[in-house]
Order: structure tokens, then C-alpha cells, then sequence
């Protein structure tokens, strides 16, 4: 039998031709697999930018998310003695990142109730130590109670104006009276607050183991406040555990009468 070069040229040729034809196909079904149904299905390139939702409170975020088609979980909560409760602390992704409709923020939420610390042991221990060791414990001093002693050095704590022992337990943040040896002094002057930023000069008063009463005078929305009127004045002799009271507010504003 004689060998047919032509036919087999043309069988190998076709071959070859269907090959390249389905590796085509195949190559352009891919493109638009990946470059247009894909996208398409994942809206591709279509971003939405995550918003604030800290300060919102839980029953406004699931209207206010739910309009830019993102959702939210309550992922953790803890407690902040400046926000309401079930108010929005923290988020995730952060305000300002780009991603998809429909995307889960992750919320931390401002507890209902502060949890309960126990109260440190402050007996003979010094003011200055009272102080740190509070703030440590997420407490706060509150108002100090003189007794005659050589040394000014705690003697006593008080909560809600009755005694209390180291170890019991009291919310977070609460406010922790202290009963002090006046040390033997019977008075000093009254620091001049005058001009100082409301902080500096509250930092002064209790640095100098005196209390302090604030009040604000006018709008001070977005101003720094500073202090406008103090009473004692500035060189007046005061006790150890005495009140300052310093009008604050932004700088010249007017004291009224009915804040003398």
C-alpha cells in the first residue's frame, strides 16, 4: 500500500488547527470570565467609604449603616466614664477605608454599668501617692478631710460620704474621699490661677492638696477655656483640703455678677 504524504498532512494540520482554535476559546472565555463577569458579579472597582460611627449610640446604627448597604456586629464592649452607655467606642475597619457593599463593621460598645474595682489600700500613705495610685485604679480623689496629726499622711478613706475599707469593691471611676493628718500647718497662699488653661491651673490646685470647684462661664465650644475669676485671690492664706473655685472661659470673657 502506498504511503498518502497529502492525506496526512492535512489529518496532522487539522489537528493541530482544532488545538489552537480550543486554546483560544478557552483563552477568551477566561478574559471574559475575569475581566467582565466577575467584576461585574463582585462589583469590581465599586468601593464604599466606611463611616464615624464612633459616639453613635446602638439604636442609630443599624439605620445609619443600612443606607451605605454595611452592616455591623457588636464584636466587644467595655466601659468609658465619658461616653452614655451602648455608645460606639471603637470600629473596624477604621472611618475612611474603602471596601465592599454589604461588609460587616466591627463595633466595641460602651458598657451598660462600669465594672466594680476594688478600692486600694491609701492608709499612711502620702497625698502624692493617693493620687497616682487612685489613677491607677481608674478611681478618682475626691475631697480631702483634715484631722489634727504631725504628719500629712492618710489616715481614712470615705465613699459617699461614709468610711470604707481597702479591698471593697466600688464602679469604676468612682470618687474616693480622703481623711488626712493636716501635718501641723495651719495655713499657706492661695496660688495665683489667673490666665492659666482650666487644666493646668485644676493640676496646680490638687498638686497643692486643695480641692477645686469649677465653673464655666459662657460658650466654650472649641475654645481653650482659661481662668477668668478665682476665689480665694491669689495671696490669701488657706488650710490644706480647702475649696478653690475658678471661674473658666475663653479669654476676656466677662464675669457676671451672679457668678460672684
Amino acid at each position: 500500500m502506498a504511503f498518502n504524504v497529502k492525506k496526512y498532512s492535512s489529518t496532522l494540520g487539522g489537528l493541530f488547527m482544532s488545538i489552537v482554535l480550543a486554546v483560544g476559546s478557552l483563552f477568551i472565555i477566561m478574559i471574559l470570565y475575569f475581566y467582565v463577569y466577575l467584576p461585574q458579579l463582585t462589583n469590581h472597582g465599586e468601593t464604599i467609604t466606611v463611616p464615624n460611627t464612633v459616639g453613635l449610640s446602638y439604636n442609630e446604627l443599624e439605620d445609619f449603616l443600612g443606607e451605605l448597604d454595611l452592616r455591623f456586629e457588636v464584636s466587644d464592649s467595655t466601659y468609658s466614664g465619658n461616653q452614655p452607655p451602648l455608645t460606639v467606642l471603637k470600629q473596624y475597619p477604621a472611618a475612611g477605608a474603602k471596601v465592599k457593599e454589604n461588609r460587616v463593621i466591627y463595633i466595641t460598645l460602651n458598657q451598660l454599668m462600669p465594672p466594680n474595682v476594688p478600692v486600694p489600700n491609701l492608709i499612711d500613705g502620702s497625698l502624692i501617692d493617693a493620687d497616682a495610685v487612685l489613677r491607677s485604679n481608674e478611681l478618682k480623689r475626691g475631697r480631702i478631710e483634715l484631722v489634727r496629726g504631725p504628719f500629712q499622711i492618710v489616715t481614712g478613706m470615705k465613699y459617699k460620704g461614709e468610711p470604707i475599707e481597702p479591698g471593697t469593691r466600688v464602679p469604676k471611676g468612682s470618687v474616693i474621699d480622703l481623711v488626712v493628718m493636716d501635718g501641723g500647718v495651719k495655713d499657706f497662699t492661695t496660688p495665683n490661677l489667673l490666665g492659666k488653661e482650666w487644666d493646668e491651673a485644676e493640676f496646680q490646685v490638687i498638686g497643692s492638696d486643695l480641692n477645686i470647684d469649677i465653673k464655666t462661664v459662657g460658650d466654650t465650644t472649641g475654645v481653650v477655656s482659661v481662668v477668668l475669676k478665682q476665689k480665694p485671690e491669689a495671696g490669701e492664706k488657706i488650710l490644706i483640703g480647702d475649696i478653690v473655685t475658678i471661674w473658666i472661659g475663653a479669654a476676656g470673657t466677662p464675669v457676671e455678677d451672679e457668678f460672684n
